[in-house]
């Protein structure tokens, strides 16, 4: 009974938590939905975030260098010696223990604005690491965008099949009454069944396109839940206000002034103009102002001075210049005494010194001006990756503008050839009715209808597509597109 409730309780708990999964995954995503869900959850993105939380770190670092370093040691040591007797004067084995504390602190004085300069590089380095993500945001949610509209593309798709595939169904059920009826023949049909099975298989193949298409936005986006992920059913039309009515050269300057890959470049040159200042940092004399601390304590015996000999209760200590006469004194005997306490040792025997250290370079086997030569010799490579990058920039903003004019005209084309495609299939239509063309001449009528709808869908979500690329280069962030 016990087993019976706790595998109802475990299967229970299973089911909600798959409830609050499905719970937290919109059931029709829209185009915010998807990019919001990437911006929290992409992976790339994490990377580029946990690369901006080090950078924050290297700051850290940087800020650190202008504060005192203060470090504190101890230790407790035996040593087993061969050593004399305090009392006796014999070598014997002893075995004592000792032990010492101290703490040094050390303060940075000057090192040839070493500091100051790797501060400032630091927080280049943050600002070119925030550059760094939102140029992966904004690659991430393009990539999201096209992929959103390649669903729709193939969504539609299966809308004109499905619509071109009821008018077939219309036909061939004409087709039959007038079969029963006696006003056909039975062959009449046999063309209307195939181009139904052949219909009906592209819908197959167009509804597979948009299954596979899901996936690949769902991969995108990094969720696992191919079979309930799908995208909301909005109708999408091509923005009246284009960015074709600007100048290529309008769009070129806003893009300089906005696009990551420009800032990053420019971050670039600056991160390496300030590693020429640091490398320059080590032609100059270093400054350190220290404090140490230290004191010991020891267990060893220690010998005190007790009364006159008895057996020997003088001794000779020295002799008279002038006449050659000894010199007595007492002779105390030493006698053996325990050591001090722990913190009387440790109070008698504390030592405080303290001072600067001004080291002077001379000579370092030319390391300092080869590491100056190197630095510089990198900002001339970024000077050039600079200009590279704004080539690239004027390129990659012509050739989207010559795309969507391309798409552009490709779309109003594909508006004419609809209409006139529409206005044939109703001419074809009207003639089947009245028995003037086969079923084959109706069908390929129909036919064309659908490829130049087909053809429309392509052309509108190509152009709207290649509009949203420029605006992205004039500053126009993916996630305000107007879709």
């Amino acid at each position: 009974m016990k087993f019976s409730l706790s595998l109802f309780f475990i299967v229970l708990l299973s089911l909600q938590l798959q409830a609050q999964d499905a719970d937290q995954l919109p059931k029709k995503w829209t185009l915010q939905e998807c990019v919001q869900y990437a911006m929290d959850h992409n992976i790339s993105i994490k990377q580029s975030e946990l690369d901006l939380k080090e950078a924050e770190i290297d700051k850290s670092d940087a800020l650190g260098n202008y504060m005192p370093s203060i470090n504190a040691n101890m230790s407790n040591n035996w040593n087993s010696v061969l050593t004399q007797d305090i009392t006796t004067g014999i070598l014997e084995q002893q075995t004592t223990r000792s032990f010492s504390v101290g703490a040094t602190a050390s303060i940075p004085i000057f090192h040839g604005l070493r500091n100051l300069r790797e501060w400032q590089r630091a927080k280049l380095s943050r600002i070119s690491s925030e550059y760094s993500l939102e140029e992966m945001k904004d690659n991430i949610m393009l990539n999201i965008a096209n992929a959103y509209l390649n669903v729709l593309v193939n969504k539609e798709q299966v809308k004109i099949l499905k619509g071109q595939n009821e008018i077939t169904q219309e036909q061939l059920n004409r087709t039959r009454t007038l079969i029963e009826e006696g006003a056909a023949p039975a062959g009449d049909s046999l063309d209307i069944k195939a181009t139904d099975a052949d219909e009906k298989q592209q819908i197959i193949d167009s509804e597979n396109n948009v299954k596979i298409a899901l996936i690949n936005l769902a991969q995108i986006l990094q969720i696992n839940d191919y079979k309930n992920f799908d995208i909301a059913d909005v109708e999408y039309d091509v923005p009246l206000k284009t960015m074709l009515s600007k100048n290529p050269q309008e769009i070129i300057a806003n893009a300089k002034e906005n696009r990551y890959e420009i800032k990053m470049a420019e971050q670039d040159l600056a991160l390496a103009k300030k590693d020429v200042e640091i490398a320059k940092s080590d032609f100059y004399p270093s400054l350190d102002g220290f404090i140490n601390f230290n004191t010991r304590e020891s267990d060893a015996k220690r010998a005190t001075q007790g009364g006159i000999d008895p057996d020997n209760p003088t001794q000779t200590i020295g002799h008279v210049a002038t006449t050659g006469d000894p010199v007595i004194a007492p002779n105390y005997m030493l006698l053996e005494a325990n050591p001090e306490p722990f913190f009387r040792q440790l109070s008698r025997n504390k030592g405080v010194s303290f001072g600067l250290r001004l080291n002077i370079p001379i000579l370092n086997g030319f390391s300092t001006r080869n590491s100056v030569k190197r630095a510089k010799i990198n900002i001339e490579r970024q000077k050039n990756e600079l200009e590279q990058t704004k080539l690239d920039l004027e390129s990659n903003v012509y050739q989207p503008y010559v795309d969507a004019q391309g798409a552009a005209e490709a779309y109003q084309a594909a508006q004419v050839a609809v209409t006139s495609q529409q206005n044939a299939f109703e001419y074809a239509e009207t003639r089947y009715d009245l028995g003037v063309i086969s079923s084959f001449e109706f069908s390929q009528a129909k036919f064309n209808l659908s490829e130049a709808k087909s053809d429309l869908v392509n052309a509108k979500f190509d152009y709207i597509f290649k509009l949203k690329v420029l605006e992205l280069y004039f500053g126009v962030s993916p996630e305000d597109f107007n879709l």
